[in-house]
């Protein structure tokens, strides 16, 4: 019978290690650290004065890894390659204003959508009643993120566009009149160009889709299922909604299960 239950004490411990193994918030938390992938996207990850990261997804990182009991550390990537990032470890996830994309859920845990968004064009402010609707936009040259939402919107819409490593470099196209147009988050928009921003030469015209933002885990992850958790709470409490009014962003409706 002692042989039995040490037999049987070995394989629940064997099982326990195992479960642990295959358990992402485990190694977070024994790391001490959430790894978050992220590109510089105003209002949802920048930098202040002073080098700290700020925004609706950096405050709202930096609360889930407390929740957690770790430390977030933000992690600039190259957004083409997030998956590859995703995969080898270098982030823990992917928490950027990340377009919820079956392309992406599919290879993933993604959290439930968080915020919502659109992707709208950008041109030249003395252009912009030219181009109200998706078929003037016809023989214009496009610059999107590579591997982004607008990038997507591009190819679906048969636009010329050239891919750049990031939303920011996009602007930085049609401003030095390298590209026509381009096309980005809605929330980038309303933060980075018009009046009072770097770009005041700059506006967005029309949307060409609505859409929802999520985080994105490795497949298999029990890290989205703790952060559906703390969505929930934050969004119950006011938490989540006091943080996106203060960045400017439409918190998408949180069910409370």
């Amino acid at each position: 019978m002692k042989n039995v239950f040490a037999m049987l004490l070995a394989v629940l411990m064997l099982t326990s290690a195992a479960a642990l193994a295959d358990s992402d918030l485990a190694y977070v938390q024994d790391k001490g650290v959430l790894l978050v992938g992220i590109t510089d996207f105003e209002p949802m990850d920048y930098q202040d004065d002073n080098g700290n990261w700020i925004g609706f997804d950096a405050d709202m990182a930096n609360a889930f890894a407390a929740s957690i009991g770790v430390k977030a550390e933000f992690v600039l990537i190259d957004w083409d390659n997030k998956l590859l990032e995703l995969d080898n470890k270098s982030i823990d996830c992917i928490w950027n204003g990340m377009t919820l994309r079956p392309e992406i859920e599919a290879v993933t845990a993604c959290s439930r959508a968080y915020a919502n968004n659109a992707q709208v064009v950008i041109v030249p402010k003395e252009k912009a009643a030219d181009y109200q609707t998706v078929e003037s936009l016809s023989g214009l040259q496009f610059a999107v993120e590579a591997g982004s939402a607008g990038e997507d919107e591009a190819a679906a819409n048969n636009l010329s566009y050239t891919p750049v490593p990031s939303q920011a470099d996009t602007l930085m196209e049609v401003k030095a009149g390298t590209s026509d147009a381009a096309i980005i988050d809605a929330l980038m928009a309303a933060a980075m160009v018009g009046e009072g921003t770097s770009y005041e030469d700059l506006t967005y015209t029309i949307g060409l889709n609505s859409e929802e933002y999520g985080v994105a885990f490795r497949a298999g992850s029990d890290l989205a299922a703790a952060l559906n958790e703390y969505f929930a709470a934050s969004y119950a409490d006011g938490t989540m909604l006091a943080t996106a009014e203060a960045y400017g962003v439409q918190a998408a409706i949180i069910p409370q299960n």
